[in-house]
């Protein structure tokens, strides 16, 4: 039986993260077809930030939700919480944390910021930029409350799944007539792919110091 993925601690998972921020930016680490990182500050992105949530505690793992069927932008999709960099945000990690309280009540002093990941341009005009945010006894004691006009569902990806670099997939599809490539993840219940999908493989990769 093949061993799985060590546990980490908040120690391991801070220095991974500060070891990687200390690198240059990478341009397209994961290998996606058209350089989609590095991209943000490219003319004509709208300029975006998820609040990429890493819980360690009891149930160690990533908070991801999946937006409402209805919604103009990506409807249903698993997605990080986040949206647009408004005028208002001084800062991603500004607008990332006011977007995970008003997608997920998440206050933000509940979240240590640990930095940004590389932006990352989608094909549908947005430079993301994934700024991660530590809770280190996971959801003990954070209370989170769903809006339903936005969120359809909350779930936690676990930490073992996600260091396991065997665990997502690259799967092909023609979109607007072209074929893509994109990164799933396996999931009982959701779908996971697209840009959530490719911020979480090099998230993955950060952790496990690659």
């Amino acid at each position: 039986m093949t061993p799985g993925p060590p546990a980490m601690d908040g120690k391991t998972l801070r220095a991974r993260i500060a070891a990687h921020l200390a690198r240059p930016l990478a341009a397209d680490a994961d290998g996606t077809a058209g350089g989609r990182w590095g991209a943000a500050a490219a003319t004509g992105l709208i300029p975006a930030a998820v609040l990429v949530p890493i819980l360690l505690g009891p149930r160690p793992g990533v908070l991801l939700t999946k937006r409402t069927a209805h919604l103009n932008q990506h409807p249903g999709q698993v997605s990080f919480p986040g949206g647009r960099i408004d005028p208002i945000d001084p800062s991603p990690e500004a607008a990332a944390l006011r977007e995970a309280r008003e997608e997920i009540g998440l206050r933000p002093e509940a979240v240590e910021l640990l930095g940004r990941m590389e932006p990352y341009a989608t094909g549908t005009g947005y430079g993301i930029v994934p700024v991660l945010g530590l809770l280190a006894d996971g959801l003990e004691g954070v209370r989170l409350h769903a809006s339903t006009e936005e969120v359809a569902a909350m779930f936690v990806l676990p930490l073992a799944l996600l260091l396991d670099p065997s665990a997502p997939r690259r799967q092909t599809l023609l979109w607007r007539g072209q074929m893509r490539e994109f990164w799933v993840w396996p999931h009982p219940e959701h779908y996971i792919w697209g840009a959530t999908a490719a911020i979480l493989v090099r998230l993955a990769s950060v952790l496990r110091g690659e």
